[in-house]
Formats: C-alpha cells, sequence, structure tokens
C-alpha cells in the first residue's frame, strides 16, 4: 500500500519530540508498504534541511522535508505563517505523489487542507488523524476569539471529518468528544505510544546531570501555560518554604516561558527548581527511569481533559508512577490501575504534600512502577499500535 502522510512534526529518536510517526510508519514500511511523510523543520526534531525542499529517508520512509521552521517559542503570526506554507506547498504533494490514502495528522488544523485536496480533487482515500481537537483547544484557551474565525475553523473541522473514510483519535476522550458534537462514528483511538524496549531497558543517571537518583520529581516537554508550567514552579516555592531539601523538580524541554520561569527562580532562589533543555530521546530515558514521579500537568481546561502526552506513555514504560491533573481518561486510567495520582491542576499546596510523601516511600513507588511497566507493554506498545492503526485504515479504505 502506498500511504503518503502530511505531519508537521516528524522526528526520528535522536530529536526530542514525540515519536510515534517515525515509529509507526518504519513498522509499516518494514510490512511492506511504501511511505512518503511531509513534514517541516521543527524545533524540537532532528530534521534539517538546505534546501527549500529537500528528499531525505529515514529506516526506508522517504520525507519530503519542506525548509519551514516551527518554533514554539514563536509569535502567534509567525506560527500562523509557518502553518500556512507548509499547508501551502504540502498542496503540491497533494496532487502529485501517488497514493492508496493519504493520513492528514492535526493540529494544526490547517494540515486537514491537503488531505481535502488529495481527496476532492484526486479521488484518494482521506484519513483524519486528530492529536488536539483544533479548534476546539485553540477556542476554548481563547487563542482563537474572532467568531468569524471560530465559525470557519469549526466548519473546516467537521468538513475534514465528513471527508475522512476514517477518523484516529489520540485518546478515547477525543473519540467521544467528536462523536458528542458531530454523531461521527468512523473513528478509532489510536494513542500515542511508546518505544518499550527503549524506555524499559535499565539506564544507569550520568553524574554529569547532578541529580540523585529517587530524589526528583520529572518534567518532560514544552515548557508553556497550557502545560501549566506555573503549576510545578509555584510547588518547587512551597517545597523550599517547608524546607524540603530532599526533593527537587526538574523540566526536559523548552518553551514559551523557559525565559520568565528561570528568572523568577533565580529571584526567589529556587534551588530545587532545575532547567536541563531539551534532550534527545535515547538520553531522556536515564532522566525519565531515575526519577521517583513523572509529573504530567496540564491547565484546568475540561477541553485538555482529552489530551494524550507522549510523556505519559513514556513514563508508563520506564516503571515510573505518574502525577496528572485533567479529569478525563488518564485520570480514569490511573484509578483504575492505582499507578497514579490526580490532582487540582490550581494546587500547589496539594503537589508538594503529595511529592514529600511518596519520596518516603521507595518500596510503594517500585511495585507501582512494576506494575505500570507490565501495563505499558501490554496496552502502549509501538508496535501494537501502528498495527491497529493499519489495520483500521485498511478496513475503511
Amino acid at each position: 500500500m502506498r500511504i503518503v502522510y502530511f505531519y508537521q512534526y516528524f522526528t526520528t529518536p535522536k530529536g526530542s519530540y514525540g515519536t510515534r510517526v517515525y515509529e509507526f510508519t518504519k513498522r509499516w514500511v518494514e510490512q511492506g508498504n511504501d511511505v512518503t511523510v511531509v513534514t517541516s523543520v521543527y524545533a524540537k526534531s532532528d530534521i534539517r534541511a538546505e534546501k527549500f525542499i529537500e528528499n531525505q529517508e529515514y529506516d526506508g520512509i522517504k520525507l519530503k522535508v519542506i525548509n519551514v521552521g516551527v518554533d514554539n517559542r514563536q509569535g502567534k503570526i509567525k506560527r500562523i505563517w509557518s502553518f500556512l506554507q507548509y499547508m501551502l506547498v504540502s498542496c503540491w504533494y497533494a496532487l502529485t505523489l501517488k497514493a492508496d490514502v493519504v493520513i492528514a495528522s492535526s493540529g494544526p488544523i490547517t494540515t486537514g487542507f491537503p488531505g481535502l485536496v488529495a481527496h476532492y480533487l484526486c479521488g484518494r482515500k482521506f484519513v483524519f488523524e486528530v492529536r488536539d481537537l483544533w479548534p476546539e483547544v485553540a477556542v476554548d484557551l481563547n487563542v482563537i476569539s474572532n467568531k468569524t474565525l471560530v465559525k470557519l475553523a469549526y466548519w473546516f473541522e467537521k468538513r475534514c471529518y465528513k471527508a475522512a473514510c476514517h477518523i484516529i483519535a489520540l485518546s478515547p476522550g477525543m473519540k467521544n468528544d467528536i462523536t458528542r458534537r458531530y454523531g461521527f462514528t468512523h473513528i478509532t483511538s489510536v494513542t500515542n505510544s511508546a518505544n518499550i524496549e527503549l524506555f524499559s531497558t535499565p539506564a544507569p543517571l550520568p553524574s554529569s546531570y547532578g541529580l540523585e537518583a529517587k530524589k526528583y520529581a520529572i518534567y518532560t516537554g514544552n515548557i508553556g501555560m497550557v502545560n501549566n508550567s506555573e503549576w510545578l514552579y509555584r510547588t518547587a516555592k512551597v517545597l523550599k518554604e517547608k524546607n524540603t531539601t530532599n526533593i527537587k523538580i526538574v523540566l526536559v524541554g523548552e518553551g514559551q516561558q523557559r525565559i520568565e520561569l528561570e528568572k523568577r527562580k533565580t529571584a526567589d532562589h529556587l534551588d530545587n527548581f532545575i532547567f536541563l533543555g531539551s534532550v534527545p530521546k535515547k538520553e531522556l530515558v536515564a532522566l525519565v527511569q531515575n526519577a521517583f514521579v513523572s509529573l504530567v500537568p496540564l491547565k484546568g481546561n475540561k477541553i485538555l481533559d482529552t489530551s494524550s502526552p507522549n510523556k505519559f506513555f513514556e513514563s508508563l514504560a520506564a516503571g515510573v508512577p505518574v502525577i496528572q491533573n485533567t479529569g478525563g481518561w488518564m485520570k480514569d486510567f490511573l484509578l483504575e490501575h492505582q499507578i497514579g495520582y490526580t490532582l487540582d491542576p490550581d494546587n500547589e499546596i496539594a503537589l508538594a504534600d503529595l511529592l514529600s510523601e511518596m519520596v518516603t516511600k521507595p518500596d510503594v513507588l517500585a511495585a507501582m512502577g512494576e506494575k505500570a511497566k507490565t501495563i505499558a507493554a501490554a496496552q502502549f506498545d509501538k508496535n501494537i499500535l501502528a498495527d491497529k492503526m493499519l489495520n483500521a485504515i485498511k478496513e475503511s479504505i
């Protein structure tokens, strides 16, 4: 089968971002499929280009790299322009690349446009992959407030769902939300996955980080408003005020709020709040494995209850319990399996108290971690989920 995949953030394990599309398409190529990914140049990815458009190949996956930079630290206008550039160039590939099926991975929602072009102008089978509920998230967080743009965005979202022969949702919450709002049922939930072999193979903590194993809580990902980085900062401050010196909060990643939080950290003398910057996936493993808990925070907006963050799955695969603060499917999953905790997204005292309690119970944490690792291997293995997505596509075309 010939597959064309429109996805702006393609990354291999050498990068410092989620590798879902790399892992899935690598599996599909190994099974004899011909896969081309049309991508851009994301700041956290290892994919780079010198020309405006370059043909590259990784593990049999063909890449069309559009040299348009995307960075979470960009201003709103610049990011929108980056999305539009990618969309326009991708439409050329939608028209010219031969394919049995095209997959468009959103957000941003503009990625759906080349999928629609391939479907309506070339008669291609179109699969719409929903990684975030755009534009609903953007509207809920007031990123988009103009009434005309909001109406247009929702119309476009519905058009993508309607045109798709199948919808892939990255969480059960997303699947339920789409069904509730529009009534569509041609949907399969395929969550983010984890490289079980990579994250479950023991990795020693390098001394260069200056960290003591099982004495720090880790956060990995974007440092910004949506990710509730402020909650982690306030928690570090509470720990400092309580003279809790045996716990550090470590942030691995970049984002819009990093510079501001670093300035505040210096002013408040918070030596327990540590920034490590972006780290390649292979180096991230040791940092996650040696934390006593993984933090998966988001703002307290109901729409974010549907989220499917990579860090959640990778933490479980590494055998590390999770603390998160949404009220959706992750809360239910942790409660059902007893491998983590859910807290109020605005209560830093509760988080500080829980961290202080957890760090004194290594045996309990070890038992939870082993259980988490077993569940991750059974439910979130990259190969199992890659096959699930491909089978759903094959059955719908």
